[in-house]
């Protein structure tokens, strides 16, 4: 078994509404940054894990998504797997 980190970046699909980034570029623009037209947020989970290869450690993680991190009604995700020595 080899070690490995998946990367999983969570982003919410074009067209859904982003309180937080909503929020942020009030408050930036509160301070003075008035030319921002768009403030956008992720989520980042980083998972360490064993596995035989990098394609079977992206498909178990691609279920923990499908299963649980990311929705997928409103949600799109991006998984990136490097092996670790």
């Amino acid at each position: 078994m080899n070690k490995y980190k998946a990367t999983i970046t969570i982003k919410l699909k074009k067209g859904v509404l982003n309180p937080e980034g909503r929020t942020i570029k009030r408050a930036l623009e509160f301070l003075g940054y008035k030319d921002i037209e768009e403030v956008n947020t992720y989520k980042m989970i980083d998972i360490i894990l064993n596995g035989e290869s990098e394609e079977e450690v992206y498909e178990k993680v691609d279920e923990m998504c499908k299963k649980l991190l990311a929705n997928p009604v409103i949600h799109d995700y991006f998984i990136e797997v490097e092996k670790l020595h």
